[in-house]
């Protein structure tokens, strides 16, 4: 038998063979060792053999004709110890041995020749006549061994196969069909070069069966993951499933659709994939799903596309939204769009907008504040295509709702006034998350929020109480959270920022929003009051402008803005705010853009009075 045959058989193989040939302490050799021991047996084998040509005595002579399928005693004996072990193989594999071993029985009593009666004759090499070896008859025994064991793998393979209906388990050659479990490696002290120390036999084989018990274990598992990545795959979807993500306090999470709320179409989302790639609330992914199984309720998600809008390489390497460094803003948000809309030109010269500011509108009911709004998100649509605009309805009516969600071009979010407050709540906070992780990103976002007032209503009715009450009935401690979301807006130093514009309501009866109103009054960085009176006389829109401004504005505007806006307030002093306000609605009528009206003023009079100065726009 040539050395790449051995080389191809099992370690249990060659020491059959081994034991077989008289080698002695078969088990503590490794596998190429045990090639050259059988190899170098061979040879001192054929080495003392005797000549062919030389008649052969009845001594010489071999009882037992292998290749006629006569088996010793001694291989009968041996084949019978080698039965394999309880906890190795299965019963399907045992009943496959003790079937071949059948098979060599039968054939043994169809000899003509009886048995040999040692196994010291069966060493004895064959003569020409008798080409067969007792090599080539364990060879032809483990050949069939081997095949049967194919033919029965393959079988379950191919049952495997319909199961599954994807990937490959099929073993790819007989030897691979032989190895039932795994061998471990031999026990006991490393003497080295590859040789151990081996135990007393008794131990050893204990060993090797809780080894090979372990070994039946770990391929379970095995095989239940590999089921898992098999049912993933076919249950995965080819469409894109996307969501803004909800992390809950045990780790895992959901991708909310509607509203941001909880639904029956939400993704599941796994704690290892939050954790890997760095996931936090408010994030919007996009990614790949799979249908829920048996007994599952919700979607799962599998693949991570994109978080929000990037890669989710970018999204594992941002800087948290508390430690992001806040400054003033720098840079105008320019509302001016058409010269019929003369709200958003009289909002950029006497109150301009900023990125990051934090601004109020001051608003008694019916004064035009929702559409105000309405016209302030237009023209950032419009003007500013790389601002992510958001729209934050509060307590408002459901028809008003409508109305926004046809009339811009926007991400609406409400809950309207039918709603429980720890609705409210939900989705003020849900809002509040995104945009942090927008800023995060640095992408610049804007938050119009309607109303902050009712915002702040809706957490005295949720929060438990303080055990101290303020003017109206208000919890002090209802004010912290509409202060946190109010108090985010801001300017990030080198990129980002976060727009705040809330309505308050006054005037409206209630002692509680006025209280609310003079907790946030001196909050903001810019303010925009509107007048009832000019509402009730139709004068849109309604803008208070001596009470109306920013500050630091000469961050915003240009030097020669400055000192034009400056000129008027000083012309305007002493004048009424209807008539101030009707003065510039008719000045700014008369010019297409603000900035042809600028250049009608003369700033060289601002030394003569006031009314003549302010004649001269």
């Amino acid at each position: 038998m040539q050395r790449s045959d051995l080389q191809k058989k099992k370690l249990e193989d060659l020491r059959y063979i081994a034991k077989m040939m008289e080698i002695k302490s078969i088990t503590k050799y490794r596998k190429n060792e045990l090639v050259d021991k059988i190899i170098e047996k061979g040879m001192s084998n054929v080495a003392s053999a005797p000549d062919a040509s030389s008649p052969l005595t009845k001594e010489d002579k071999p009882e037992a004709d292998m290749s006629l399928g006569t088996v010793p005693e001694g291989i009968e004996k041996e084949k019978k110890d080698k039965e394999p072990k309880k906890g190795i193989v299965d019963e399907e594999t045992r009943d496959l041995y003790t079937e071949v071993e059948t098979e060599e029985m039968e054939e043994m009593q169809m000899s003509d020749e009886p048995p040999s009666e040692s196994e010291e004759e069966v060493q004895s090499p064959p003569s020409e006549n008798k080409p067969a070896t007792d090599e080539a008859s364990l060879s032809g025994v483990k050949e069939k061994l081997t095949g049967k064991l194919y033919r029965h793998d393959s079988e379950q393979s191919a049952k495997f196969q319909e199961k599954r209906t994807i990937g490959n388990r099929i073993p790819q050659s007989p030897e691979d069909s032989l190895t039932i479990v795994g061998r471990p490696k031999p026990k006991g002290k490393f003497q080295g070069k590859g040789v151990y120390k081996t135990r007393d036999r008794k131990q050893d084989n204990n060993s090797n069966n809780s080894n090979n018990n372990n070994n039946v274990h770990t391929a379970s598992q095995t095989d239940i993951e590999f089921k898992e990545k098999i049912e993933d795959k076919y249950f995965e979807n080819e469409e894109q499933v996307d969501g803004v993500l909800e992390v809950l306090p045990d780790g895992y999470g959901f991708l909310r659709s509607e509203n941001y709320l909880s639904g029956p179409d939400d993704i599941y989302v796994s704690p290892s994939q939050i954790r890997k790639m760095n996931l936090k609330t408010g994030d919007h992914i996009v990614g790949k799903g799979r249908t829920p199984k048996s007994g599952e309720k919700f979607q799962a998600l599998l693949q991570v596309t994109s978080v929000n809008g990037d890669n989710p390489e970018v999204a594992a390497k941002r800087i948290p939204f508390k430690d992001l460094t806040p400054i003033f803003p720098e840079e105008r948000l320019t509302l001016e769009r058409d010269e019929k809309d003369l709200s958003t030109r009289l909002i950029d010269l006497f109150a301009p907008i900023g990125r990051g500011q934090r601004g109020m509108i001051v608003s008694p009911p019916k004064a035009g504040k929702t559409m105000l709004l309405k016209k302030i998100a237009n023209s950032i649509t419009h003007n500013h295509k790389d601002v992510h605009l958001i729209v934050l309805l509060i307590d408002e009516g459901p028809e008003e709702v409508t109305d926004m969600q046809r009339s811009i071009n926007g991400e609406i979010l409400y809950s309207t006034f039918d709603q429980l407050p720890e609705n409210h709540i939900k989705v003020a906070e849900m809002v509040l998350k995104r945009a942090e992780r927008l800023v995060e990103q640095k992408k610049d976002v804007v938050i119009l929020l309607d109303s902050i007032t009712r915002l702040a209503r809706a957490y005295n009715l949720t929060i438990p109480p303080t055990g101290r009450t303020l003017s109206g009935g208000l919890d002090p401690g209802a004010l912290h959270s509409p202060k946190r979301f109010f108090g985010a807006a801001r300017n990030i130093e080198f990129g980002g920022s976060l727009t705040v514009i809330a309505t308050a309501l006054v005037d409206t009866g209630s002692r509680m929003d006025d209280v609310i109103y003079e907790e946030f009054k001196g909050t903001g960085n810019m303010e925009l009051h509107l007048d009832r009176k000019l509402a009730e006389k139709r004068i849109f829109p309604a803008i208070d402008i001596n009470k109306s401004g920013t500050r630091r504005e000469e961050l915003l505007l240009s030097k020669k803005e400055l000192e034009s806006i400056w000129t008027i307030r000083k012309a305007m002093g002493n004048m009424g705010t209807a008539e101030v306000t009707e003065i510039l609605l008719g000045k700014l009528q008369k010019t297409k853009a603000n900035a042809d009206f600028l250049a009608t003023i003369n700033t060289n009079f601002i030394d003569k009075g006031y009314q003549e100065s302010l004649k001269t726009l």
